[in-house]
């Protein structure tokens, strides 16, 4: 599990609620039901007009990588690339077969059938390259779901601000109730910009980075694959392929 959002989220709030609480005032005043719903409702709406239904479905399903990214293993990858290398120059490209059955990763499973195939290199290539950009545009289209609503929120927060306004103005003959009434029309600008930078926008630039981590990974796998249809040396393969990943920090061997 990935707790570094969790935990720059909390120190982003813990952050605004101690200014809150250093300048005089307090938490309840930032605890609006209605300019809650007003935001998060009209923010998740227009969304849902802009995208597609599946793709917003799969957008919101992605959150959950936030927490729980999917698996990043390359060295790992690169392993195995070169264990298939070794089993298909002793024993030939057949062998590898049995491997492809037992692959849990359907693209690795459809590159090792390929392979096993004995589709020609460049061709290898081509029709793993095209899951790739499949992958990768799906997989977007779904992230930009969270960016678009990072720049819907604060729009649909001055939104709820003016209405809570009129609801002042409605009873202008009360004046002592005016400043409460204006402080609680804000509350929903606080959400809008709030919800925006401090959780759609990071979500949504986080969801990018996962994404091209996962990439990443199928490149190295197109590679390999196509390296061992091409007859190379497991070292040499190795070697290349290590190459994806030289600019890694220590330590991204366990990512």
């Amino acid at each position: 599990m990935d707790f570094s959002s969790l935990i720059g989220i909390a120190v982003a709030l813990a952050g605004i609620i101690g200014g809150q609480l250093l300048e005089g005032g307090y938490v309840g005043s930032l605890l609006q039901s209605a300019a809650f719903l007003i935001v998060l409702g009209g923010t998740a709406g227009a969304v849902m007009v802009q995208s597609p239904s599946h793709v917003f479905l799969q957008g919101v399903r992605m959150a959950k990588w936030i927490v729980l990214p999917p698996a990043f293993a390359p060295r790992q990858m690169i392993a195995d690339i070169v264990g298939w290398s070794q089993s298909a120059r002793k024993e030939g490209v057949l062998s590898l077969e049995q491997r492809a059955d037992m692959a849990a990763d359907r693209f690795a499973r459809k590159g090792l059938q390929l392979l096993v195939d004995g589709t020609e290199p460049e061709k290898l290539r081509e029709a793993m390259e095209v899951e790739i950009i499949c992958f990768e545009e799906h997989h977007r289209q779904a992230a930009r779901i969270w960016e678009a609503a990072g720049g819907y929120a604060p729009t649909i927060g001055i939104l709820g601000a003016v209405l809570g306004l009129i609801h002042v103005m409605e009873n202008l003959s009360e004046p002592a109730r005016l400043g409460s009434g204006i402080a609680v029309a804000f509350v929903a600008t606080i959400y809008g910009v709030g919800l925006a930078n401090l959780v759609f926008l990071p979500v949504a630039n986080k969801l990018k980075v996962l994404i091209s981590r996962q990439v990443l990974v199928r490149e190295i796998m197109v590679d390999g694959l196509v390296s061992i249809a091409s007859g190379e040396n497991s070292r040499m393969i190795e070697n290349r392929l290590l190459g994806y990943i030289s600019e890694q920090q220590p330590g991204s061997s366990d990512l």
